[in-house]
């Protein structure tokens, strides 16, 4: 057995078996510590995944050389079909108008996406259906339109949610018993 100089065989002999002991000890402690800090540091990883922001696209692909491809007064409404795909939408008042709109938008984490990045063809046909002019704008010349979802008008009486849940308790009749179509003095079945 190999003793370090100055030390007795036996005090030696105690001195390896007491650093085995605490070897053993830091080995099992420094395995815990590895092992919960990588389980840390993945549930960190997995975390921060989450909290990634979101790109979406939606509508047409545009792909620039099919849309190099589309030429006015060569091409007709079933070429540009067959080339570009049927339209987003269709003008339904005026010259005949096919649109074909792009949005690319991006959701960052826990808010609303906001859209990066609109294109809008638009291919004009003449009466015969051939292509007159092919336009690629952006979103500038859509209208935006914001609805007001506060109260949305109607006629009748303004009632409250028990009104509504309660209202038509013992006023419907049974068919010939008598009782009024609908249930109240104004004949409507919102009090109208």
């Amino acid at each position: 057995m190999f003793a370090p100089a100055g030390f007795a065989p036996g005090a030696a002999q105690g001195m390896w078996s007491r650093r085995v002991k605490q070897v053993g000890r830091t080995s099992a402690q420094s395995r815990f510590v590895g092992r919960s800090g990588r389980a840390l540091a993945l549930a960190a990883a997995a975390l921060l995944a989450g909290c990634a922001s979101i790109n979406d696209h939606r509508g047409y692909i545009v792909d620039t050389a099919l849309l190099q491809s589309v030429q006015p007064r060569i091409d007709n409404k079933y070429s540009v079909e067959q080339t570009l795909g049927r339209p987003t939408f269709v003008s339904e008042f005026g010259q005949p108008t096919w649109y074909y709109i792009s949005d690319d938008t991006r959701q960052p984490p826990f808010r609303q996406p906001h859209t990066t990045k609109e294109t809008v063809l638009r291919v004009r046909f003449d009466t015969q259906g051939n292509v007159t002019e092919v336009q690629t704008t952006n979103a500038s010349h859509l209208a935006h339109i914001h609805p007001d979802g506060a109260l949305t008008p109607t006629l009748g009486r303004k009632r409250s949610f028990l009104e509504d849940i309660f209202g038509n308790i013992g006023t419907v009749g049974a068919a010939g018993a008598g009782a009024p179509a609908g249930g109240s003095p104004g004949g409507g079945p919102n009090g109208s």
